[in-house]
C-alpha cells in the first residue's frame, strides 16, 4: 500500500510546481479566448445569421466585442490567479520577468501554456459557431480563404488607414500593451492603492475594456501574443490560409509577427514607465531615512 501511495504521490507531484502553474495558465488563457473570440463570433456572424437581428447593430457590435474580451480577462484571472498568478499573456510574463523578479526559467513554459490554451479555445469556438461562420460566408459570397470577416473572429488585422505599413500597427500594439501592463502594475502594487476584497481581476478586465474603447480599431487590440497567435494557428489549419500565415490580404502583408513583437515590447515598456514614475518613488518612501528611528 505504501509503495502505491508513494507512486501516486510522485506521479502528481508536478502539480505543486511549474506543471501545475502551466495547467492553470492553459485553463485561464482558454477561458479568456473562449469568451473573447466567442463575443466576436456573436457580433460578426452568429447574430446576423441567426434571425434574431433585424437591423445592423453598427457600432454596438464593437461594444459586444469589447465587453466580451473584458469579462474574458476577468474570469480568466479568477480561474488561474491562485495558482500561476494568471498572466494569461506572454507580454505580462515577459514584463514580470524583466521588472518583477519572475523566474526566467518559467517564461518559455508559461508562453507555451498560454498558446496551447488559446489554440484549444479557438478550436472550441470554431466548433460551436461553424454553422454561423459557413452561413455568413455563403450569404456574403466570400470563400473562407478570402473572408476577412470570419477570420477576424479569431485573430487580428490592421486598419486600412495604415496603408499596408508595419510601423503604424506596431506602434499601436506597443502603446496599447504598455497601457495594459502599466496599469496592471499599478493594480497589483500593494504599496500603492491596490484594490482589496479580491477586486483585482475585475479591474484588470476593465483595463482591457478601456484599451478596446481607446486603442481598439487600429489593430484589433491583440495586446497579447498568445491571444492572436494561438487562434491564428487554428485558422490556418481550418482553411483561412494566407489570411492566417503569413497574414496577408488586400491592404496588408506578412502581418502575423506584429501582434507578437508589439505586445512583448509594449509590456516591458509599460512596466518600466510605471516603475520610473511611481514604483521607485513608492520604494524610496518605504525605506526609513538613515539615522531616523521608524515610528
Amino acid at each position: 500500500m505504501t509503495g502505491g501511495t508513494d507512486s501516486a504521490h510522485t506521479r502528481w507531484r508536478y502539480r505543486r510546481g511549474l506543471g501545475g502553474e502551466m495547467l492553470a495558465e492553459i485553463l485561464g488563457t482558454f477561458v479568456l479566448i473562449l469568451l473573447g473570440c466567442g463575443s466576436v463570433a456573436v457580433a460578426v456572424a452568429a447574430l446576423p445569421e441567426s434571425g434574431r437581428q433585424v437591423t445592423e447593430f453598427g457600432p454596438a457590435n464593437w461594444l459586444i466585442i469589447i465587453w466580451g474580451w473584458g469579462f474574458g480577462v476577468v474570469f480568466g484571472v479568477y480561474v488561474a490567479g491562485g495558482v500561476s498568478g494568471a498572466h494569461i499573456n506572454p507580454a505580462v510574463t515577459l514584463a514580470f520577468a524583466v521588472r518583477r523578479g519572475f523566474p526566467l526559467y518559467k517564461v518559455v513554459p508559461y508562453w507555451f501554456a498560454q498558446v496551447v490554451g488559446a489554440f484549444l479555445a479557438a478550436a472550441v469556438v470554431h466548433a460551436v459557431y461553424a454553422p454561423a461562420l459557413r452561413a455568413f460566408e455563403v450569404s456574403s459570397g466570400t470563400p473562407r480563404a478570402e473572408s476577412l470577416d470570419t477570420f477576424s473572429v479569431f485573430a487580428t488585422f490592421p486598419a486600412e488607414y495604415f496603408g499596408g505599413g508595419w510601423w503604424g500597427p506596431l506602434l499601436d500594439q506597443i502603446v496599447g500593451t504598455a497601457v495594459l501592463v502599466g496599469l496592471i502594475c499599478a493594480l497589483i502594487d500593494r504599496r500603492n492603492m491596490a484594490p482589496a476584497s479580491n477586486l483585482g481581476p475585475f479591474l484588470i478586465g476593465m483595463v482591457v475594456t478601456v484599451v478596446g474603447l481607446t486603442f481598439g480599431p487600429g489593430a484589433g487590440y491583440a495586446i497579447n501574443p498568445a491571444r492572436d497567435f494561438g487562434p491564428r494557428l487554428w485558422t490556418y489549419l481550418a482553411g483561412w490560409q494566407e489570411l492566417a500565415f503569413p497574414g496577408s490580404y488586400e491592404w496588408f502583408s506578412w502581418y502575423f509577427w506584429i501582434p507578437i513583437v508589439g505586445p512583448l515590447v509594449g509590456g516591458v515598456l509599460g512596466a518600466v514607465v510605471y516603475d520610473l514614475f511611481v514604483g521607485h518613488v513608492l520604494a524610496d518612501r518605504a525605506e526609513p531615512e538613515v539615522g531616523r528611528v521608524p515610528e
